[in-house]
Parts: C-alpha cells; sequence; structure tokens
C-alpha cells in the first residue's frame, strides 16, 4: 500500500500511513539516549560488585528537583492540552511556567552536587570515588539533555507566541511535550535506582 502525504496547516508534510519525519527523528534520539543512560546504569551496578565503592548519602535536593520536574511536566501536558483548545495564552503562560520550573531543576541539581562536595564526594582527583563519580555522571548527561529540553521548549513558547502553536498546528509543541515527558521520566528512573543501589 502506498502512503499518501498530507499537507498540514503550517505548511510541513506528513506521510499518511506513519508520522512526521520529525517525530521519528525525535523518537529515533529518545532511543539513543535510553540506550546510552542503560550503559550507565549498567556500569554502575557492574563496577560497585567489584569493590572499592564508597556509600554515601543522596543530597536531600534530589527528591525536591524530582517533585519539580514531574510539576513541570504536569505544565507542559496543560501547556498542550491548552494549545490543541486554541486557548494560546493559557499555552503561553504554562510554557513560561514550564521553562521556569526547568531552570530551577538545574540550579537545584548544582546546589545538589554542592552538597556532595560538602559531605567529601568528588569528581575526580585522589579523594574521589567511582561511586560519586557515577553519580555525578548520571546527574550532568541528564542536565545536559534538560538544557537542549529547555531550548526546545523556549522555540516551542516563540512561535506560539507569534501564533504559529494553536490547534491546527500542533507538531512542534507536540514533540516538546513527549521530549520533555520522557525527560522527566529518565530523571525519576535515575533518582529511583539510586535510591534502590545505592
Amino acid at each position: 500500500m502506498k502512503p499518501t502525504e498530507v499537507v498540514l496547516a503550517d505548511g510541513e508534510k506528513e506521510m499518511g500511513l506513519g508520522w512526521h519525519p520529525k517525530r521519528v527523528l525525535l523518537i529515533l534520539l529518545i532511543f539513543s539516549i535510553v540506550m546510552m543512560f542503560a550503559a550507565f546504569t549498567s556500569g554502575y551496578i557492574v563496577r560497585r560488585d567489584e569493590g572499592n565503592w564508597r556509600e554515601f548519602d543522596l543530597p536531600a535536593a534530589l527528591l525536591v528537583n524530582s517533585i519539580l520536574i514531574a510539576l513541570s511536566s504536569a505544565t507542559m501536558q496543560w501547556a498542550y492540552f491548552s494549545a490543541r483548545q486554541d486557548e494560546v495564552k493559557r499555552a503561553n503562560l504554562l510554557l513560561l511556567v514550564t521553562l521556569g520550573l526547568g531552570v530551577v531543576f538545574l540550579f537545584g541539581q548544582v546546589h545538589a552536587w554542592g552538597q556532595m562536595v560538602a559531605g567529601h564526594t568528588f569528581f575526580g582527583g585522589a579523594d574521589a570515588n567511582p561511586s560519586g563519580s557515577f553519580v555525578y555522571v548520571l546527574m550532568g548527561v541528564h542536565a545536559f539533555h534538560l538544557v537542549t529540553g529547555l531550548v526546545f521548549v523556549a522555540v516551542v513558547l516563540k512561535r506560539s507566541l507569534n501564533y504559529q502553536v494553536h490547534s491546527r498546528a500542533m507538531l512542534s509543541i507536540g514533540n516538546a511535550t513527549l521530549y520533555w515527558h520522557f525527560l522527566g521520566a529518565l530523571w525519576l528512573y535515575l533518582y529511583l535506582f539510586l535510591l534502590l543501589n545505592h
């Protein structure tokens, strides 16, 4: 069966039997990130079982950050629903709130790193232990991807402020929502992983 081409309201084309090419690229990106973090967490477990592993308390800020990212996922979803209902001003506000919560989450991660340093848990150097180094890497690589998510949401906010996001042009906010939910779920997985394996 030959796929049919559909022209969307924002001028972009979509294949009738599948997803938009940008959605496919996003899903491939998400899959590659999942594989990377699966490798990190597998390496964590293997290295821990080899010994020379210092146990330390996880920073309390990580729980607060988990709540913040869950809230930001809720505001992002609400923004998506608002755009679908052509409530553009509400969608703009919720996208802005999502950005704010994401930035606060990043500052919370920096604060958590500060708590780890204060507890003599370092990333590198003579005093470093693999246990602390793994936590820094997991948090740091996730933070990098969250920055890309913030850029993505900011681009969608700019489009929305120009009335380019509404019920007939949902691709950009749909992709941003999917990626943001993924980043939130990824962080919650990492936090639970560290709680259970630390």
